[in-house]
């Protein structure tokens, strides 16, 4: 399953163990080692959309929290249109990068699908996929796809997650075709930020913070009707962060961005597998630059080279 899928997708709507600091070992790359003993180099590709309209994509390491931009593409969107990006995948061929993922502008949902060229700029011989889905969603505040893919057993799915300001969630199923609701579920209306740690044949997890400071798991079985399971992790520290971002670090663990767009600041954490108030949580540090856009998302690889171990 291709990023072209999950924009297909989109389109048929139309109708760590513990981590332990060790040294930087790239520029962009920080080597962590879990209680396994395994030594893996952990970051996070951090995407934003600029008030311009520019997409990047930034690698940014755990230890030390180091910030690198790779890839700039101006023009992308309408300058201050998006207001919510998700579900981007970066899915590189031999002229650069095809990308494709969904975006809220206003009251409607996006697909959106481009091709970059290797300095990072939209390849005009390919012309950009862009699909008005629905309306509907100026009340969303938050987005997210979960693609899992494994190909030896032929499984796949593709699920959407939505914020809606009245603090319910909501659940779709995008792996075949027009998006089909399948849950909901009231009561998120303290969450902030939501960031996919987890993901697997049977469930999803996202690692939550609250405006209140409280920092939560929510675990959503696929299984009908709709129910999450919610852990508390730390009850206060974590208000002041306006977007989580995650990705996999070791074998069950995960690195973690959290972005103050107040400061325009970020901060690392490696976090071991997600347990309640027994995740271990350790606090690598500041990231040597800033953040100054407000529409921040994480960038996915193609769903088969893309685990997330983490909940």
């Amino acid at each position: 399953m291709t990023g072209r899928r999950l924009f297909r997708a989109g389109l048929a709507l139309a109708g760590v163990a513990t981590l332990i600091t060790a040294a930087l070992a790239t520029p962009t790359q920080a080597a962590t080692t879990s209680a396994t003993g395994t030594t893996e180099a952990c970051w996070l590709n951090a995407g934003a959309i600029t008030a311009a309209g520019a997409q990047t994509k930034d690698p940014v390491s755990g230890t030390p929290p180091v910030k690198r931009q790779i890839y700039y593409t101006p023009g992308a969107y309408q300058p201050g249109k998006v207001r919510v990006a998700a579900g981007f995948v970066w899915e590189p061929t031999i002229e650069g990068a095809d990308i494709d993922g969904f975006v809220l502008e206003g009251d409607s949902l996006y697909g959106i699908g481009f091709e970059v060229a290797p300095t990072g700029e939209i390849d005009p011989t390919y012309p950009p996929r862009r699909t008005r889905i629905g309306g509907g969603w100026s009340n969303y505040t938050a987005l997210e796809i979960s693609e899992y893919e494994v190909v030896k057993d032929r499984v796949y799915r593709s699920t959407a997650y939505g914020l809606r300001n009245d603090g319910t969630l909501f659940r779709w199923n995008t792996s075949d075709g027009p998006w089909r609701r399948t849950g909901s579920a009231p009561g998120f209306g303290a969450v902030k930020s939501m960031a996919l740690i987890g993901k697997t044949a049977t469930y999803d997890m996202f690692l939550a913070n609250l405006r209140g400071g409280a920092l939560y798991t929510i675990k959503i079985p696929l299984s009908t009707p709709m129910k999450p399971v919610v852990t508390k992790v730390r009850p206060s520290g974590w208000g002041g962060f306006e977007k989580l971002i995650a990705d996999k670090c070791g074998n069950s663990g995960t690195l973690l961005l959290a972005i103050d767009n107040d400061t325009k600041s970020g901060y690392t954490y490696a976090m071991s597998h997600a347990n309640g108030a027994a995740t271990v949580i350790q606090n690598l540090g500041k990231v040597n630059s800033t953040f100054p856009d407000a529409v921040n998302f994480r960038w996915a690889n193609i769903p088969r080279g893309d685990p997330l171990n983490g909940g």
